[in-house]
């Protein structure tokens, strides 16, 4: 997946032949989070 952005430890990445709805990977240290692109919704997380 390419990267979009990467700050303060914070990467996120976006891969575009992903399934619907477009959405965005954020991962920090051992967390990891699927955030909506359209309502800023967090779909899936694993952190503590």
């Amino acid at each position: 997946m390419p990267t979009l952005s990467s700050f303060y430890g914070i990467k996120i990445t976006m891969n575009y032949n992903d399934h619907n709805p477009p959405h965005i990977h954020v991962e920090y240290q051992d967390c990891e989070a699927i955030i909506m692109i359209q309502t800023g919704e967090v779909f899936s997380n694993n952190s503590a």
